[in-house]
């Protein structure tokens, strides 16, 4: 599944014309800070003083602090959309995995700070809400209909809910009991609970 049109026009509007190296560094070093101090503490200064950059270069592109968050998570989203394609559902999944891993480690708890600003803006809590949400299941969409297209399962063993096993699994163990997520656990997710599920014979 793939992004329509309008969707992909919503995205590049965050990020506006194509960025120069310097305005991706900025967004990167944007989200780093945000790591570090949350959305609250978050300011332009800090960023720009990490940056060695001038708030005139940032306001110029980005006029709020809302903006330049909300762009540096689509710059971030877009960067890592493309759904995984190692040539087997098993590694497709293993490298989704380790992917939705990393990124609830770098961005999810930044996320839920966001959404809980009373500043934040509508647009940043739908970029959050709904772009991201509804990346990760086109990247596990991709995964699962190129393994049909190669004939590893049947397409009738794709439910609207077997996407969300990765993502909420790793989320609520990560951020719910701050539990670390290990290769062998990830290996363990594919192997014995998607895999499984995936490969079994469709209903009649």
């Amino acid at each position: 599944m793939m992004a329509d049109a309008g969707e992909c026009g919503a995205r590049r509007s965050l990020l506006g014309p194509s960025l120069t190296r310097r305005e991706a560094e900025l967004l990167a070093i944007t989200l780093d800070v945000l790591r570090e101090t949350g959305y609250d503490n978050l300011t332009i200064d800090k960023v720009v003083a990490r940056a060695h950059a001038s708030k005139a270069t940032v306001y110029r592109r980005w006029p709020s602090k809302s903006d330049l968050v909300a762009a540096a998570f689509a710059h971030a989203v877009r960067a890592t959309g493309l759904p995984p394609d190692t040539g087997s559902l098993r590694g497709d999944l293993l490298e989704l995995a380790d992917r939705i891993a990393h990124d609830a480690g770098v961005f999810a708890k930044i996320g839920f700070g966001i959404l809980a600003a009373p500043d934040s803006s509508p647009r940043l809590r739908d970029l959050l809400v709904n772009d991201l949400y509804r990346d990760r299941r086109e990247q596990v969409h991709g995964v699962l209909q190129r393994a049909v297209a190669r004939g590893e399962i049947a397409a009738e063993v794709i439910s609207d809910d077997i996407w969300d096993v990765l993502p909420a699994y790793i989320s609520f163990r990560m951020l719910y009991h701050g539990r670390p997520l290990t290769g062998d656990t990830l290996r363990a997710l594919v192997d014995e609970l998607l895999l499984p599920s995936l490969t079994r014979c469709p209903p009649p």
